[in-house]
């Protein structure tokens, strides 16, 4: 597969813009700044950021081993994906495949950008259909949108499913990891190299616990990644982002001490959930939420907030009718909710 043929015209031949710090990058140096209209006087931050975001690059690099210039970050996931729909996306010509239920912000992007959404529901077990997905793309679907795990139904995709889709599929296949880290299947992340088409995005939002600073992560060819660098906004990862995305990078043992717990606590949330009267199932989860279906979603939804819990009603999506998605909280959020569950 030519990726560059996918590639929109206008963006083929885009100059990228060219900052002062892309110009001049050695900022260790001790040299007189004078070049970015900064203001002097030190507060910190009244210097420009790193466009690239090098000392996270190096740090993300020796964990995922994935070259630096196969990395891009953006101002959250929501800006990762925006730039690969307007890389490969014509507006009011190109539509992109979603697998309902799934992620909302891909339609969002997609209305934004004026591309055609395509759906094609999950089956029951909540997989992808492989042979209605590569039966519905066109000469003009660019895009299949993959979460995997999935949100809201928490489950992983079937390697052998996805794999089917990437060789199937004729245009680019993001793949959306925002919850790996709870997740005992491998990452794409091991198989980018033998897939030209392959984009896998993650996040430092779930298991970072760094929602907050807004920091997305992209893989991708160099090809790709050189394409995304060209349309980014030149400062769009702050620098106070990059100070506290580096520092929560190097205290992985942390990171994972927190994803353990959560792991565990979640098979306790599962279990004390299926013992509620009113809840029918709960799902397989491979994230850090667990999605239950109940006999009323939107009676049990308000009872819960008028406790003072807040959950997410999710009945009003393709294949969740009456469900309610848990996030796994504190020990003593998950020992309240189900205290008042039960007392329902």
């Amino acid at each position: 597969m030519n990726v560059e043929n996918l590639l929109r015209d206008n963006i083929k031949t885009i100059k990228a813009y060219s900052s002062a710090r892309d110009e001049y990058k050695d900022t260790s140096a001790d040299m007189v700044f004078i070049d970015a209209n900064e203001n002097p006087f030190q507060t910190n931050v009244n210097r420009y950021p790193d466009p690239q975001q090098s000392k996270v690059k190096e740090r993300l690099s020796e964990i995922k081993n994935v070259p630096i210039s196969q990395i891009l970050l953006g101002n959250g996931s929501d800006e990762v994906l925006d730039l690969i729909f307007r890389a490969f996306c014509e507006p009011k010509v190109d539509n992109v495949i979603t697998l309902p239920p799934t992620y909302g912000m891909y339609s969002v992007l997609a209305h934004l950008n004026a591309i055609e959404i395509i759906t094609v529901e999950l089956d029951a077990s909540f997989q992808p259909k492989i042979s209605d997905i590569l039966l519905t793309q066109n000469a003009n679907s660019k895009l299949l949108l993959l979460c995997s795990p999935n949100n809201p139904t928490a489950n992983s995709f079937s390697a052998y499913k996805v794999e089917e889709l990437i060789k199937g599929f004729k245009g680019i296949v993001v793949i959306d990891e925002a919850y790996i880290d709870f997740s005992n299947h491998e990452s794409w992340l091991n198989r980018l190299n033998e897939f030209p088409n392959l984009i896998v995005t993650q996040t430092l939002s779930k298991a970072y616990g760094l929602a907050g600073i807004r920091l997305g992560i992209c893989y991708a060819s160099e090809f790709i990644i050189s394409i995304l660098n060209k349309i980014k906004p030149p400062y769009n990862v702050n620098q106070l982002t990059q100070e506290k995305a580096l520092k929560r990078l190097n205290d992985l043992d942390k990171v994972e001490g927190e994803v353990e717990r959560i792991v565990s606590d979640r098979k306790s949330m599962e279990n004390d959930l299926n013992k509620i009267d009113f809840i029918k199932n709960v799902y397989p989860s491979d994230a850090n939420f667990l999605l239950a279906k109940v006999d009323d979603a939107n009676k049990r939804y308000q009872q819960l907030i008028e406790k003072g819990i807040v959950v997410r009603n999710r009945t009003t999506q393709p294949l969740c009718k009456n469900c309610l998605r848990f996030t796994v909280g504190t020990e003593d959020e998950n020992k309240k909710l189900i205290k008042v569950l039960s007392k329902l």
